[in-house]
């Protein structure tokens, strides 16, 4: 009886956990009052396209999340989410973006232009290292950047720190505008944060369930072979004396 009542608890318990869990980004979205960081630009996996010419860029990687950061009228990450208060945090993300090799980010083939899959931006969080950033992450993982449409592709990405799972990943693009590397850039994620539908995005992950992580099984005894050695220690007769 004992056990019969533990096992229920613990399947009342897992399936509120699961409940509580499957609700993350549905209350997020929902939820105005629910805080978040946004993690900044990620250029990690992004293509520049025809613009062979370009030299020295690396450093405006940087310059694009701090413009981001320093310009919240501009750039109103607040607004774009339906929120009164963002916190910052560019320590991650700027830090892989420093590592990039430009060369081999330039490209001639337009088909980059449109080469990552919601699973790449997955792979790509799973790398990050949030430390001890807790709740709600924004991050925008930069696709590719066409000088030859003035136009750049990213994925708009809702992360859950905790566990590095996506919760939500919304491929968008924006027109370039401006003098400079980094304004020209910057330009573009202004435009898709100036784009975002909020209710749009509220309906469509309604019902959305979040992601679970995989629980890894125990392997289950071989009751068999243990059954069997008791049977054969039974059989076998003590010796006298």
């Amino acid at each position: 009886m004992i056990r019969k009542v533990f096992t229920l608890t613990i399947l009342i318990c897992s399936c509120f956990i699961g409940t509580m869990h499957a609700q993350k980004l549905k209350n997020f979205l929902e939820n105005t009052e629910t805080p978040f960081t946004w993690l900044g630009v990620d250029f990690t996996q992004a293509r520049l396209l025809g613009d062979a010419a370009a030299s020295d860029i690396n450093r405006h990687f940087a310059g694009i999340n701090d413009v981001i950061r320093n310009e919240p009228k501009k750039y109103d990450v607040k607004g774009a989410f339906h929120r009164s208060s963002v916190e910052f945090d560019l320590s991650e993300t700027n830090a892989r973006n420093a590592g990039i090799n430009v060369d081999q980010m330039k490209s001639e083939n337009s088909a980059d232009y449109n080469r990552l899959k919601p699973e790449d931006i997955t792979k790509l969080v799973k790398g990050y290292k949030f430390g001890d950033k807790k709740g709600i992450g924004v991050l925008f993982v930069m696709e590719a950047m066409s000088k030859t449409e003035k136009e750049a592709a990213m994925y708009v990405t809702v992360v859950d720190m905790d566990t590095r799972n996506v919760l939500m990943t919304e491929r968008m693009t924006g027109k370039a505008q401006g003098f400079g590397f980094r304004n020209y850039w910057a330009y573009t994620v202004h435009k898709v944060l100036e784009h975002i539908d909020y209710k749009k995005l509220k309906e469509k992950y309604a019902d959305a369930k979040d992601p679970v992580e995989e629980v890894p099984v125990a392997p289950k005894k071989d009751t068999k072979t243990a059954v069997a050695k008791e049977e054969k220690a039974k059989k076998t007769p003590k010796k006298k004396g």
